[in-house]
C-alpha cells in the first residue's frame, strides 16, 4: 500500500466518489477494503493498535489477528469518538484539532469533511485552522483549486482526467463539500487572497460570521460546534 501507483489508485476519483467512502465506515468502503486486501497478501500478521484520548493517554490496546483485532479496535473507538445527532445543522463550526494537525489548508479539509457529515444541504461550515504551513505551496492541491472557476469545475476536471494527479483527492473532497454547503475559513496565517483562490469564503471573525449566517438562516437556525474537529465523528442518527 506504500507504492505510489497503489496510493494513486486507492485514492482515485471513483473511490472517493463512492457512497461508502465516508467517515466511520469500513465494511463496503472500497478504500478500506483495498487496504485490507493488501494486508491479506502478506500472509499471517500480528497487529498491535492503540486508541488514545485527547491527552494522548492510551485508552485501549487491540492485538492479534489483523482483521479481528482491527474490528474490535474500531468498535471501541466508535463508542468514544462517534456521536449521533438527531438531524443536520444549519451551521457547523469546526476545527482541525489544533497543532499539529491544522498545519495547512490541505490538512484542514479533514475538519471540513467531518463537519459535512451533519450540515444541511445549503448550510454553512466554519473551520478554524492555524495553517502555519500555508495552503501549502508544495503539492498540487492549491493548483488544482486555483485552475478552476468553481467547485463543480474542479470535480469535472478530476473525474474526467486521463491521468491521476497527486493531491487530487483532497481537492475533490473539498469540492464535494462545497456543493453541499458554503465553507468559511478563519486563519491567522492565510491571506484573504489565498482563501479565495482556494474557492473558500473568508471569516475574519468566527463570531461575526455566525452572526451573519444567523441573519441569513434566521434566529432559530441550528448550530453545532466541533472543537476537536476530525478527532470526533458526528453522524445523523440511524445512518451509520
Amino acid at each position: 500500500m506504500a507504492g505510489l501507483d497503489t496510493i494513486m489508485n486507492n485514492h482515485s476519483a471513483q473511490r472517493i466518489d463512492h457512497e461508502r467512502s465516508v467517515w466511520g465506515v469500513t465494511e463496503g468502503n472500497p478504500i478500506a477494503e483495498e487496504v485490507a486486501e493488501a494486508v491479506g497478501k502478506v500472509g499471517t500478521c500480528f497487529l498491535v493498535n492503540v486508541t488514545m484520548n485527547t491527552d494522548k493517554e492510551v485508552t485501549g490496546v487491540f492485538a492479534g489477528d489483523v482483521r479481528s483485532a482491527h474490528r474490535k479496535g474500531c468498535g471501541f473507538a466508535r463508542t468514544f469518538s462517534m456521536v449521533p445527532v438527531p438531524g443536520p445543522f444549519d451551521i457547523v463550526v469546526t476545527s482541525n484539532s489544533g497543532y499539529p494537525l491544522d498545519l495547512n489548508l490541505y490538512q484542514s479539509v479533514k475538519g471540513m469533511s467531518a463537519a459535512a457529515q451533519i450540515v444541511k444541504e445549503g448550510g454553512a461550515i466554519i473551520v478554524a485552522a492555524d495553517c502555519w504551513d500555508g495552503v501549502p505551496e508544495h503539492g498540487l492541491y492549491g493548483r488544482l483549486l486555483g485552475e478552476s472557476k468553481s467547485p463543480q469545475e474542479v470535480l469535472e476536471k478530476i473525474r474526467n482526467a486521463d491521468e491521476k494527479k497527486r493531491d487530487q483527492w483532497q481537492a475533490q473532497i473539498q469540492a464535494m463539500i462545497q456543493l453541499k454547503a458554503d465553507v468559511f475559513v478563519r486563519s491567522n496565517n492565510l491571506t484573504d487572497e489565498q482563501i479565495k483562490k482556494a474557492q473558500l469564503f473568508v471569516s475574519s471573525s468566527i463570531e461575526a460570521t455566525v452572526e451573519d449566517l444567523l441573519a441569513k438562516y434566521g434566529p432559530k437556525a441550528s448550530i453545532c460546534v466541533m472543537p476537536e474537529g476530525p478527532l470526533t465523528i458526528p453522524y445523523i442518527e440511524g445512518k451509520k
